[in-house]
């Protein structure tokens, strides 16, 4: 196949992808935020410190998106709130999941996961680097590298922390480090790929002098 038709037929997948999840509905923030309350209720506060360093490893959204999600949820039925008081300070809503919302999670869970497409700049920079000097684009290498590097060692620091006998965790700990593991694939594949382009780049000579 033409290199620009695989590309067309590439784009036509993704539409069709695009739109299963926008016309069947398949992740939301609604889950994310489901899957961060169904196991301990938190105000919205809490629940956004906590998604930064949990759900929101792979599922990002800001604290404002997540505050106007909690109140589309507790309109849909799926969370209930309590009001707690308190002296000298705003009252606190604490959200939880209803019946109703944990019978969605549990729907959404069943239902077929969806491949995200693939949105990487240092790609797209790739795709279009005949325009710079090879040494541009080491360097950017370089600093993805590290970058992938630095969040490679997070990820071991929660595992060494948190996991370090993972046969003695409960059922729900053991699911919660399957995605830990996955976050920990990614960033070994990322930091394996950019070796490799590094040892491309550096052994390229056609690549010296950028084309316009």
């Amino acid at each position: 196949m033409h290199f620009f038709a695989y590309v067309k037929s590439g784009i036509c997948k993704n539409m069709n992808r695009f739109n299963s999840k926008f016309l069947g509905g398949v992740m939301a923030l609604s889950h994310a935020i489901l899957a961060s309350l169904i196991h301990c209720p938190a105000s919205g506060y809490e629940l956004a410190k906590k998604f930064d360093n949990s759900v929101g490893f792979f599922w990002h959204a800001t604290h404002q998106q997540i505050y106007r999600e909690l109140t589309r949820m507790e309109e849909r039925g799926w969370l209930s709130t309590e009001t707690i008081h308190q002296d000298g300070r705003p009252d606190k809503k604490i959200y939880s999941v209803t019946t109703s919302g944990e019978t969605e999670m549990r729907q959404w869970i069943a239902k077929p996961s969806e491949l995200n497409p693939t949105k990487e700049d240092i790609l797209v920079k790739l795709y279009a680097g005949q325009i710079v000097e090879t040494a541009v684009l080491l360097a950017e290498v370089r600093r993805y590298q590290q970058e992938h590097t630095q969040q490679l060692s997070v990820y071991r620091h929660i595992e060494a922390s948190y996991f370090a006998k993972p046969a003695e965790l409960d059922r729900h700990d053991q699911l919660v480090y399957l995605t830990l593991r996955c976050g920990i694939r990614q960033e070994e594949s990322w930091i394996a790929w950019c070796e490799e382009a590094i040892a491309y780049l550096e052994h390229q000579p056609r690549l010296d002098s950028p084309t316009s």
